[in-house]
């Protein structure tokens, strides 16, 4: 017997099933399933039942994706190289064409990792070096990208690909002589190499030689028409010949290509500020500040366009986040650039005039002291910078209109 609830009644235990029972059960039960399985279940389909898929063909994969880069399809290109590397991933080429692409798209670090897998797989890969090389100086590592390309160019002194790249590098650093040899080289040894014709345009530019540089650029444009830098190139390259028309449209293209890129829209502001339409270069300056919220410069040019406009408390908010740093209304760091020559020392005179028409001298009046200290030979800013002072006096309110003096562009 058992004790059951609170008032502990009495029940019987029930009465076992015999082992021979349980075994005649167990016996049925199994026929049932079995009959299930084999009569039953082929007759039905199963709606849930995945349905089996064919596991895709890498080489089709890379066929594809070399199809998607030749259209333009940059990012679907990166992901169909990556779906192939995914099945084969001991192919160096394919990590080196990926490489390539993500390179041609400003995608860095990316494009570092997918070139140093290729020469893990084959260390003496020349290519791959010579893209190595580049990469590293374009993230800060010049020295070591220097070594890298250098290995390249041990390995095949004939690499057309490895002579462009440092050709770029060497304008970067104003060793023009060398560049413009470089790339001369890289153009005779393969004529019809994009970064080819992109470094001779490069160098022909860093030189001045702009409508030499325009030649090679768009010479860099009939073997990919697709690449957005081309473009961006393009248009600085017309906008300093003060053919905004063109300019313009080339900026507008490149940012057709690749509408999340603040520097198309930078351009384009520039370039109406210089035409003196300062609405229209309001506009795109603040699509550059929305498309790279966290870069200083965007913030910069788009204070010196409220300026422009006169919006003088807009200008006041965006420049201080460029001399001081700060986090916008949206809540994104904005890191302070050290003054510098050039466009910063800009941002940093308009800022101080900006005070000073506000009343606010005395923020106003370390600014230009600052760019007097620092900058003593950037003509432009000094400029400014002593006007500022003038005009605020000993730090009071200004006694007349500043006017900023354009920085010239690049």
């Amino acid at each position: 017997m058992e004790l059951r609830g609170p008032r502990w009644t009495l029940r019987k235990p029930p009465k076992r099933r015999s082992r021979l029972d349980r075994i005649l059960l167990l016996l049925s039960l199994i026929a049932v399933v079995a009959y299930i399985q084999y009569f039953l279940l082929p007759e039905v389909a199963l709606p849930l039942a995945p349905t089996p898929t064919p596991t895709p063909n890498p080489e089709v994969l890379i066929a594809e994706a070399r199809a998607l880069f030749e259209e333009g399809k940059l990012q679907a290109a990166v992901e169909a190289y990556q779906r192939a590397i995914v099945l084969q991933p001991d192919n160096p080429a394919w990590h080196f064409e990926l490489a390539r692409v993500q390179a041609l798209m400003g995608q860095y670090e990316a494009a570092l990792t997918a070139v140093e897998n290729a020469l893990l797989l084959n260390p003496n890969y020349a290519d791959a070096h010579a893209l190595r090389g580049w990469l590293l100086h374009q993230l800060g590592n010049t020295l070591e990208g220097l070594a890298s390309l250098k290995r390249a160019l041990d390995l095949d002194p004939n690499n057309a690909l490895a002579w462009a790249l440092e050709a770029e590098v060497f304008a970067d650093q104003g060793l023009y002589a060398q560049a413009a040899e470089a790339s001369r080289k890289a153009v005779a040894l393969n004529p019809g190499l994009l970064e080819a014709r992109r470094a001779r345009g490069y160098v022909l530019y860093a030189t001045g030689n702009y409508e030499e540089a325009l030649t090679e650029y768009k010479a860099a444009l009939a073997i990919n028409k697709h690449i957005p830098d081309l473009h961006l190139m393009v248009g600085v390259i017309y906008r300093i010949l003060g053919d905004t028309e063109n300019a313009v449209k080339a900026f507008l293209e490149a940012n057709a290509l690749d509408p999340t890129n603040p520097y198309p829209d930078l351009y384009i502001s520039r370039t109406y500020a210089g035409q003196g339409e300062f609405g229209r270069a309001l506009q795109y300056a603040l699509k550059a500040a929305q498309e790279a919220p966290g870069d200083p410069f965007m913030h910069g040019n788009l204070g010196v366009m409220y300026y422009k406009n006169g919006k003088l408390e807009e200008a006041v908010r965006e420049l201080a986040l460029v001399v001081h740093g700060g986090t916008t209304e949206e809540g994104v760091q904005v890191e302070p650039l050290p003054i510098d020559y050039g466009r910063v020392a800009e941002y940093y005179f308009v800022y101080g005039l900006a005070l000073a028409k506000l009343g606010r001298c005395d923020e106003a009046v370390p600014v230009f002291q600052s760019i007097l200290e620092k900058v003593p030979g950037d003509e432009i800013a000094v400029y400014n910078a002593e006007e500022g002072l003038r005009l605020c006096g000993a730090g009071g309110r200004p006694t007349a209109t500043p006017v900023a003096t354009p920085t010239p562009e690049p």
